[in-house]
């Protein structure tokens, strides 16, 4: 019974593959999907009946049309055949025997007979396999990163070493199709069974290279703060998505040789979130304190504390500290106020004698003479004299 089931199971394959084949891409597909295989449209609108043919088998003659940004892979029994990276329609021809067929211009004998011979003497099923398969060229989105925790790496303007949790996503692309396949691919995927995506949760390989990248990210981070052409700035990660994908590649590629060995690269990247320590918010705060207080715009912040300083001094501390304080400007008032520039060498100044003590703020008398011989002077305005005045006599 085994021997004419093999043999009814040859003919009808046979027969069966004799038709011509249409291959694309497989309905539903997700658009992070790196590799899937070439699947036959059997009905298009209702038409067509070709749904028998053997799986691993294409008829000389069939059509496989490649779409944008993907390549197509040949293999047959496990081995490379043929690589196609241009979009356009393509017609499979191969010498194989399973491939012959009466449509395509093979004759009775080659395309049906001998295939059948063949099939029979491996239980029925095909002597060869054929697979196309499709691999993504362009960049494939939403492969993810982040850390639990805080990873640290040294930066070149803190000049110290600073930490942060950090998550984002990143863009992939492969750039040698033949060696991602070889290198990485599980056995079911190369066999046209199953499909690849980086994103799948299920997918060990996709759990690889996550774990990979965030061990990448503490050298990536300290090579982008380190590059003087990035401005050795870490506030600039969050909007260089492409400089900072070239550290994270860098990094990753010293360490795991995803470029050599896999065939892979990271394209962008995209940081959603960097929550810095508590001591590297501190130096960042500083940082920005001493932005703000460079060039002629921190002149103008020096002032501003400064006049901020005697109006505290005025409300706090008695008309005595107004007093002093006017005494401590010298005269030169709030526009004289100028933050220290670089001068050449100079001979040292002589001695100032120091400005004699402030009167005691219990004795009204003393402070108003004192405010009127300033007022007199230039030395204050009119306004500080009469704040100074009522607060002396307690208006």
């Amino acid at each position: 019974m085994g021997l004419f089931q093999a043999v009814s199971g040859a003919v009808g394959g046979t027969l069966a593959d004799q038709w011509l084949d249409f291959f694309g891409v497989p309905d539903g597909l997700a658009p992070t999907a790196a590799l899937f295989p070439a699947v036959r449209k059997g009905e298009n609108a209702g038409r067509g009946a070709n749904d028998r043919a053997s799986d691993g088998v294409i008829t000389n003659g069939s059509k496989i049309v490649v779409p944008e940004g993907y390549g197509l892979v040949l293999l047959q029994d496990g081995a490379f055949t043929g690589f196609a990276a241009q979009p356009g329609a393509y017609v499979w021809d191969s010498d194989e025997a399973a491939s012959q067929s009466v449509f395509s211009g093979g004759g009775l004998v080659d395309s049906i007979v001998k295939q059948s011979w063949e099939r029979f003497k491996f239980g029925g099923r095909p002597g060869s396999q054929q697979t196309a398969i499709f691999v993504a060229l362009k960049e494939l989105p939403n492969n993810k990163f982040g850390t639990q925790s805080e990873i640290y790496w040294d930066d070149a303007f803190l000049n110290t070493q600073v930490g942060a949790i950090t998550r984002g996503t990143y863009t992939l692309k492969i750039t040698d199709p033949l060696t991602f396949i070889r290198n990485f691919v599980p056995a079911g995927v190369i066999g046209g069974q199953a499909v690849f995506d980086f994103t799948d949760i299920d997918n060990p390989a996709g759990e690889q290279l996550f774990n990979e990248v965030v061990g990448s990210l503490a050298p990536a981070f300290s090579m982008y703060t380190n590059d003087p052409a990035k401005g050795n700035r870490i506030s600039r990660l969050q909007q260089d998505s492409v400089g900072f994908a070239q550290s994270l590649s860098a990094a990753v590629e010293a360490n795991y040789r995803w470029r050599t060995d896999r065939g892979l690269e990271i394209v962008k990247t995209a940081i959603i979130s960097i929550e810095y320590d508590a001591t590297t918010r501190e130096l960042l705060k500083n940082v920005q304190r001493a932005d703000a207080l460079s060039g002629s715009r921190g002149n103008s912040n020096l002032q501003a504390s400064v006049a901020a300083g005697i109006e505290a001094a005025g409300e706090n501390a008695g008309p005595g500290g107004l007093v002093g304080m006017g005494m401590a400007t010298g005269g030169m008032g709030l526009g004289g106020l100028q933050q220290p520039t670089q001068q050449p060498a100079a001979a040292p100044a002589p001695a100032t004698p120091a400005a004699p003590a402030a009167p005691a703020a219990d004795d009204p008398v003393a402070v108003l003479k004192r405010a009127k011989e300033m007022l007199d002077a230039g030395l204050i305005t009119q306004e500080d004299y009469d704040a100074a005045k009522a607060k002396a006599l307690g208006l």
